[in-house]
């Protein structure tokens, strides 16, 4: 199996200051884990391009994204939103975010590689058609998504979110859209308190899960409740937000995920993805904060993508 990935340098640049937990040092732990294991000479490293304006306006609105463009500084540190800081990086890093995605897709749906990482941030699960939180300006995996749509016809995909958090601004985006599949698990209640009970539609699965949960109880939860309805829906291609801070190590949660719990549902949405999807997958990174937990979690679900045998 070959697996993209994508990153960039500009990514680093982007820095919230003071001991945010959403750091820079976030990107530099996964890459160091993976020359450690010796799995990035095994990768097909790409850089990420910086996203046209036109594909941010598919998922978002123009005026939008206008405003923070305008708002992005050009020197020391802005308040741009809820929980998201700008600095003059900042607006260069997600588009090159976005851009990860986008490129994922050309790869993935080109069949110059089987799957694709991307190593990106700001994170984007977040952000919704008009609105930047959370540490996210751009929504990443929606902007792939639409990409795949416009540029290759698919015609029905599924997003996949195992971030603590509610994926809220990808529901935001996708939330009417028949096409798209959308399965999120996250720590309830908890932020971004954006899940009303009556708030379920057809095309959307919400798995929310208590604090303390362990391994057990969530893989009973994906095999039950994510499993069929994807084998039904039969997507042709699958995106996945990958947010690594259920771990049982992270500070900003408290969900006692491990890195095998990562490998198992990662092995999960592979199979999905080879009955269904011709193993078409594109994963991006979303949140985890402990640097030790993300790094060894994120090996651990490349592994699975990679086909590499190992912890």
């Amino acid at each position: 199996m070959s697996t993209a990935f994508i990153t960039h340098p500009d990514c680093v640049l982007h820095d919230m200051g003071g001991d945010h937990p959403e750091s820079p040092q976030r990107l530099n732990a996964i890459q160091d884990a993976l020359i450690a294991q010796h799995l990035m000479e095994l990768l097909q490293c790409h850089d990420a391009p910086l996203v046209e304006w036109e594909q941010l306006y598919r998922v978002h609105d123009r005026a939008y994204v206008e405003d923070i463009s305008r708002r992005c500084p050009d020197a020391g540190r802005v308040v741009l939103a809820e929980d998201v800081v700008g600095n003059p990086y900042t607006l260069t890093a997600a588009r090159r975010a976005a851009g990860a995605a986008v490129l994922a897709v050309d790869l993935v749906m080109q069949a110059r590689v089987n799957n694709a990482f991307c190593a990106v941030r700001p994170p984007g699960h977040h952000a919704e058609r008009d609105k930047a939180m959370g540490f996210c300006l751009f929504n990443n995996v929606a902007v792939g998504a639409a990409h795949a749509f416009a540029k290759y016809g698919v015609k029905k995909l599924a997003i996949v979110d195992f971030d603590v958090h509610h994926g809220n601004g990808t529901e935001d985006i996708f939330r009417s859209e028949t096409r798209v599949l959308f399965c999120s698990s996250f720590q309830h209640p908890f932020y971004p308190f954006t899940v009303p009970e009556s708030n379920q539609r057809p095309n959307i699965i919400h798995t929310p899960v208590t604090a303390g949960t362990q391994g057990p109880e969530y893989r009973e939860a994906i095999l039950t409740q994510w499993l069929p309805p994807l084998r039904k829906f039969g997507p042709e291609l699958i995106l996945i937000s990958a947010g690594f801070d259920a771990h049982t190590g992270d500070p900003l949660a408290d969900v006692q995920l491990k890195e095998s719990d990562y490998r198992w549902v990662t092995e999960q949405i592979t199979q999905i993805a080879e009955e269904c999807a011709q193993g078409r997958i594109v994963s991006c990174l979303e949140g985890g904060y402990s640097l030790q937990a993300l790094a060894a979690s994120v090996v651990a679900h490349l592994r699975v993508l990679m086909g590499v045998n190992g912890a």
